[in-house]
């Protein structure tokens, strides 16, 4: 009887078809989850006006697809560490592609609040899937590129919505822009076909076959014998998962982690949200406020590539150091510039330094746990941060009804670049503790 470590065997493995494959589907669903996150800042000022509701309650209403979206990260990250993250990924795309075509067609502002929170619930539970997914598949030396490059995805859906804001909203309505959000519903077929489930859960199946198969796909020099059993290089605990999170010295470095997530999400959700309001109150008209928003999502993509290359080589803890300083330094600048030139410039800074910063700190994230724990690490990673992400249009709000200085607002959503620096400074001291303990424990099999 021949034991493959199937883990090693993914490791080792050159990029090919089935990476793209996999690159090609995480980045089209992750598109979906940043249109989301852009799009409510883009309809916010018409909302606003149509419904009549006051500058606090939409940002609770902004809020309640972002408390989806934690419970979503923290009941599916968990339950796909059992089930398995093809599934859980197919659940959700159905749950956030449904539920944002009925908020288009939501008839008051309360149960377009419970749409969007269930979309969150799709949404929030999709994306530790799709990563881990990736994570799981990524050769040596290539994860933070490959999560990178889906997280592109998310930037570009980010592009994608101010655009189509631009246009779809004065012409067909708010509700037009949450039609297309639903267009995911129509991907689930193919997902079914093409997706491969996790190497973890084909082990707890048993299916010896099945993960033959996948094998095959990823590494070309891989050649199935009859009777072959599977490891992964470090075997599956049985205790709980989430207390699994703190144990091996992995408790100072989770909650590091978590205060980083919870800090970056409240940058770029309430940026996300308000900035188009926080510039026409500036007295820039609703279509050059709206560009201002492209300019951050453009900024943003270009940010998700660029750092995923810069991380691999530097180290992806020095990158998100010098990344989240970037951030304060430039969100600070927006309350300041006058020149239009540089306005743009600096909001697309904000953009790659915020959104391009947090999806660095997903494979930064990936890489201190083990494949069997991965999307429960994730999961409630994103679920803490979601609850930063739900402060953030809440407290865009308050600030813009107290009528502060355009500084003051912009100073506000800056400091959390400062406290998310401190936190990955500590987060690596404790994380090379963690990856010694790892390497110690695990017990590779040829």
């Amino acid at each position: 009887m021949q034991v493959t470590n199937a883990e090693q065997m993914v490791q080792k493995a050159k990029f090919n078809r089935f990476h793209g494959m996999l690159l090609f589907w995480g980045a089209l669903l992750m598109l979906f989850d940043g249109f989301d996150l852009t799009i409510y800042g883009a309809v916010v000022p018409t909302l606003m006006k149509e419904w009549g509701i006051s500058a606090v309650q939409a940002g609770m209403y902004g809020s309640y697809a972002l408390f989806g979206m934690m419970f979503g990260a923290l009941i599916f990250g968990t339950l796909a560490d059992k089930l398995g993250r093809k599934k859980i990924i197919l659940i959700c795309v159905f749950i956030f592609s449904l539920f944002m075509l009925l908020a288009g067609l939501a008839p008051s502002p309360e149960l377009f609040g419970l749409f969007r929170f269930i979309t969150g619930l799709g949404l929030g539970g999709m994306m530790p899937n799709v990563i881990g997914l990736i994570s799981e598949y990524s050769p040596d030396g290539l994860r933070s590129r490959m999560i990178a490059t889906i997280m592109a995805g998310y930037s570009i859906g980010g592009v994608v919505a101010a655009l189509l804001s631009m246009i779809l909203i004065t012409n067909f309505g708010w509700e037009s822009v949450f039609f297309f959000g639903a267009l995911p519903i129509l991907f689930l077929p193919f997902l079914v076909k093409l997706l491969p489930d996790s190497v973890g859960t084909l082990m707890a199946k048993n299916d010896q076959k099945g993960i033959q198969k996948i094998l095959v796909k990823v590494n070309a020099t891989y050649k199935p014998v009859e009777n072959e059993t599977f490891v992964l290089n470090k075997p599956k605990q049985d205790s709980s998962p989430v207390k699994n999170l703190f144990t091996e010295n992995r408790g100072l470095l989770t909650v590091m982690i978590w205060l980083t997530y919870f800090m970056s999400l409240l940058m770029i959700y309430g940026l996300n949200t308000w900035l188009p309001k926080f510039m026409t109150e500036a007295g820039f008209p609703l279509g050059s406020s709206l560009s201002f928003l492209l300019a951050l999502n453009v900024g943003a993509t270009i940010g998700a590539i660029l750092m995923g290359w810069l991380a691999d080589r530097w180290g992806v803890g020095k990158a998100l150091i010098l990344f989240f300083v970037i951030a304060a330094i430039s969100i600070t600048s927006l309350g300041f510039a006058t020149n239009m030139i540089l306005l743009y410039v600096m909001v697309a800074i904000a953009g790659a330094a915020t959104v391009g910063t947090q999806n660095l700190t997903h494979s930064y994230t990936s890489q201190f746990y083990p494949i069997t724990m991965r999307s429960t690490a994730l999961g409630w990673a994103l679920a803490v941060g979601r609850i930063g992400g739900i402060l953030g249009p809440t407290i865009g709000g308050i600030l813009l009804a107290s009528q502060l200085t355009l500084q003051v607002n912009f100073l506000v959503f800056a400091i959390p670049g400062v406290i998310a620096a401190f936190a990955v400074f500590l987060a690596n001291q404790q994380g090379e503790k963690v990856i010694t303990t790892q390497h110690q424990l695990d017990t590779p099999a040829n």
